[in-house]
């Protein structure tokens, strides 16, 4: 059961790489709460500039040394994003990546962030999943049909909703118009 969760860990979402032909050509790009770093370093790898932000010293310090060992350049801060304190800036990203982190009032600070005409990726649990183990508190879980409500005004490109890889989830691809 460790080398499931430890492969988890170190690739990134199925939901960014089968999407990768829907982001923009590399530029700036944001990792939110991006742990360990799987997709501040997927990103980085295909030439864009990555700010990673997590709470955790812990992990970030090891995104560092893991980013180091990789010959890439990323900018990681350590940063809790609830706190009101993290500035995410205006028309700073080409992408955006959010996987399994859900805070409803950060939103607002995303799309934002996002530059005319780039493109945020979200995926994270839907209620459901509770019923499978972690997260099991409402405040992380999605709705069904939430999502798409929460990233308006972007344009969702692709969505989807349900059971994949033995999880509950909600996910999207959005672009912001421009």
């Amino acid at each position: 059961m460790t080398a499931p969760q430890e492969h988890e860990r170190d690739v990134p979402a199925r939901w960014l790489t089968e999407h990768a032909s829907l982001l923009p050509p590399p530029g700036d790009a944001l990792d939110v709460a991006c742990g360990r770093g799987r997709h501040a370093l997927w990103l980085a790898a295909r030439g864009y500039r990555v700010r990673a932000i997590d709470r955790d010293p812990a992990l970030v310090h090891a995104l560092v040394e893991q980013a180091a060992i990789r010959g890439l350049a990323l900018d990681v801060e350590v940063g809790d994003l609830e706190s009101g304190r993290v500035a995410l800036g205006t028309d700073a990203f080409d992408v955006i990546v959010v996987v399994h982190y859900l805070y409803r009032p950060l939103f607002p600070f995303l799309i934002r962030a996002l530059r005319p005409g780039g493109t945020l990726v979200y995926q994270s649990f839907l209620r459901q999943q509770a019923s499978r183990g972690k997260p099991t508190n409402p405040a992380f879980l999605l709705d069904p049909g939430e999502l798409p409500q929460l990233v308006r005004p972007l344009e969702v490109l692709v969505e989807r909703e349900g059971e994949s890889e033995g999880k509950f989830l909600a996910a999207v691809v959005a672009r912001r118009p421009g």
